[in-house]
C-alpha cells in the first residue's frame, strides 16, 4: 500500500536543478520554483492523463504548490530525521547509483558481444600453467615465462596436443589411470558465451582459426589456446533419456533389451520411470533440462544434437557414467537478438565481465579525479602482521582523492577480511573501491538526472509519513469526526447507513480534513506567480 501511493505522490514531485537561464515562474515563501521544474513535472504525466480538464495548467500549478507545501511542512516537522526514513532513503540511493557505477556503452558493447558468442560458437584446445591463489610477483613471472617457453615449442611445429598432455596443469588433459578415464589432451570441444570465465571467452573468441593465442591469465594461472573452428551455434536442446549405471554385460544387455522394448513401441515415459538409474529423472520420465554445448559430457551432447525428430530415441550408447537411450523432446534454435537482449543485459550484469565496465568508469575517473599515493605510507605493506598493527601506528594518509584523505588504518580495516591476495593487489583494489565510493558520494553534485529522481523520492517518502500523520491515521482513529462529517453531510450520500457506506464516507472525510489542512498552511505563506511566465507556459501547451 506504501509504495503504491508513494507512485502516486512522486507524480507531483520536483526538485530545484535548473540552469542559470531558467526562469522563475513563482516563489512560495522563499523557494523559487523554476519554469523547467514545473515543466519537467507536468509533462512527466501529460501522455497519461485523459481528462482535458486534469490537464489544464492553472490547475496543475495550485496542486504544485500544494504539494511543495506539505513537503516543506515535513522538513518542518524534521521527519527528515526519522530512523525508519533515512534507511530507506540509502537503500533507494544505492539502488539508484548502480546504473551510474558502470559505463553504458561499454554495457552495450559487451552484450551485443555476447550475442555473437551465443550464436556462434567455437572449438577450442588449451594449455594451463597454474599460479598459487596467492600470487608473488616472483610466481607470476615464473608462470609467465613457462607458458612463453611453450608458445613458442608450439610456434617452431611441435604438436599442440601432444604438448598438452606433457606440459598442461589442466588434470583433465592427461590420462588417469586410476579411475580409467582417458585425457582429452587440452580439447574443450564446442562452448559459446557464459560457459567459460570471461577472460578465456575473450581470448578464444578474439584468435583466429587455425592460431594460437597470446598468453593471457584468468584465475587458474596462464594459458594458451588453439582455436580448431567456429560454426553457428546449435542452441538448446531438451531431452529425457534412461541410464543403466552397470557398465558390465549385465548392464549392456539390459539396455538393449529396453531398446527392443522401444522399438516394440512402448512408452519412453513408462521404461524411464521402471529401468533408469536416475533417480533425479526417472519419475520425471527421464526428462533433463534444456542445455547447450559444453554442459554434458561430449558424447551425451553429440547424441542429443544429432536427433532431429521429436519424440525420435537414439540407439543404446556408452559414455563414463553409464549406458543411455535418449529421447528428443524439442530443439531451441538462438532467438533474434531484440528477444534476449534482456537476458542477455541481465547475464551480462551478474557476470564477472560487468566488473570491466566497472573498471572503464574508474579508468575514467582517475584521469578527472587528482589522485595522490603516499609512497612512504606503503612502508606497512612488508609487515607480515599488517592486520594487527595498532591503529594509533596507523594515521599517515596513505592515499588522497580530491579532498578525500584515507589514512593507514582505513586500508588496513579494509583488508582485515580479505585473504587470498597480495597486500599490494589489496591495495589496488582499496584504491578503485575508494574512488567509486567518493564518485557515488558525490553523484547528486555531478548528475542532475540521479539528483532529481533522489529528491523526488525523498519528498515523495517525506509526503507519505506526513500524509500517515496528519491525515490517514486521525481519519482511521477519529471515529466521532467521521459520524459526525456523515451527519452534517448525509443529503449527498444515496444510502442513509453509515455502515453500508464506511468506506466512501472515510474517503470523503480524509479529503475534507486535507482541505482544511491546505488553507492552513497557504494562510502562513506568502506565494507569487510570475503571470508572464504563466502566460507563455498556457500558451506553450494550449
Amino acid at each position: 500500500m506504501k509504495k503504491i501511493i508513494l507512485v502516486g505522490l512522486l507524480c507531483l514531485s520536483s526538485v530545484t536543478f535548473s540552469q542559470k537561464k531558467d526562469k522563475v515562474l513563482m516563489k512560495i515563501g522563499e523557494e523559487k520554483v523554476f519554469v523547467s521544474d514545473f515543466k519537467r513535472v507536468y509533462e512527466k504525466n501529460l501522455d497519461a492523463i485523459d481528462n482535458e480538464d486534469e490537464k489544464d495548467v492553472k490547475r496543475n500549478i495550485e496542486l504544485y504548490i500544494n504539494y511543495r507545501l506539505k513537503v516543506k511542512e515535513a522538513y518542518k516537522l524534521k521527519l527528515d530525521t526519522l530512523h525508519s526514513y533515512k534507511n530507506e532513503i540509502e537503500t533507494y540511493r544505492n539502488q539508484l547509483a548502480v546504473p551510474f557505477m558502470q559505463d553504458s556503452a561499454f554495457i552495450n558493447k559487451l552484450v551485443n558481444d555476447a550475442y555473437f558468442r551465443t550464436k556462434n560458437e567455437i572449438k577450442a584446445k588449451h594449455i594451463l600453467v597454474r599460479t598459487p591463489s596467492i600470487s608473488s610477483p616472483k610466481d607470476t613471472l615464473l608462470a609467465f615465462e613457462k607458458i612463453n617457453l611453450i608458445r613458442n615449442r608450439i610456434k617452431n611445429g611441435e604438436d599442440f596436443e601432444k604438448i598438452a598432455v606433457e606440459l598442461s596443469e589442466d588434470p583433465s588433459a592427461k590420462d588417469d589411470a586410476q579411475s580409467g578415464r582417458k585425457g582429452n589432451k587440452g580439447n574443450l570441444g564446442y562452448f559459446s558465451a557464459f560457459r567459460m570465465v570471461y577472460p578465456f571467452e575473450e581470448a578464444a573468441y578474439n584468435t583466429k582459426v587455425g592460431a594460437v593465442s597470446t598468453p593471457f591469465k584468468t584465475r587458474f594461472g596462464y594459458h594458451l589456446l588453439k582455436v580448431d573452428s567456429m560454426r553457428v551455434s546449435k542452441g538448446e536442446v531438451e531431452v529425457a533419456h534412461i541410464l543403466i549405471t552397470d557398465t558390465t554385460e549385465t548392464g549392456k544387455k539390459l539396455i538393449f533389451e529396453i531398446f527392443e522394448k522401444l522399438e516394440k513401441e512402448e512408452q519412453f515415459k513408462t521404461l524411464a520411470i521402471k529401468y533408469s538409474d536416475d533417480t533425479e529423472t526417472k519419475l520425471k520420465g527421464g526428462v533433463l533440462r534444456k542445455f547447450g554445448k559444453g554442459i554434458m559430457v561430449q558424447p551425451f551432447e553429440d547424441v542429443a544434437f544429432s536427433l532431429e525428430k521429436e519424440e525420435s530415441y537414439s540407439k543404446p550408447f556408452q559414455t563414463r557414467f553409464g549406458w543411455h537411450i535418449i529421447q528428443l523432446i524439442k530443439k531451441y534454435p538462438v532467438e533474434s537478438f531484440e528477444k534476449l537482449k534482456q537476458e542477455l543485459i541481465q547475464k551480462v550484469r551478474s557476470d564477472e565481465r560487468a566488473q570491466l565496465s566497472q573498471i572503464a568508469v574508474i579508468q575514467k575517473l582517475q584521469k578527472k579525479y587528482k589522485i595522490i599515493e603516499n609512497e612512504s605510507a606503503k612502508v606497512i605493506f612488508k609487515n607480515e602482521n599488517i592486520r594487527i598493527i595498532a591503529k594509533d601506528s596507523l594515521q599517515t594518509e596513505i592515499l588522497k582523492i580530491n579532498d578525500y584523505s584515507l589514512s593507514q588504518e582505513d586500508f588496513v580495516n579494509y583488508i582485515k577480511n580479505r585473504t587470498g591476495k597480495a597486500v599490494f593487489e589489496l591495495f589496488e583494489e582499496f584504491k578503485n573501491d575508494k574512488i567509486l565510493s567518493y564518485y557515488k558520494g558525490n553523484l547528486e553534485k555531478t548528475a542532475p538526472e540521479f539528483a532529481n529522481t533522489l529528491q523526488e523520492y525523498k519528498d515523495g517518502l517525506l509526503l507519505f509519513e506526513l500524509m500517515q500523520q496528519k491525515i490517514w491515521e486521525k481519519s482511521s482513529k477519529d471515529s466521532l469526526g467521521l459520524k459526525s462529517f456523515f451527519d452534517d453531510n448525509i443529503s449527498k450520500y444515496e444510502t442513509k447507513e453509515f455502515s453500508k457506506i464506511k468506506g466512501e464516507v472515510m474517503n470523503d472525510y480524509q479529503n475534507f480534513l486535507e482541505e482544511n489542512w491546505i488553507a492552513d498552511l497557504r494562510k502562513n505563506i506568502i506565494i507569487s506567480i510570475d503571470n508572464k511566465q504563466l502566460k507563455s507556459l498556457m500558451k506553450f501547451y494550449n
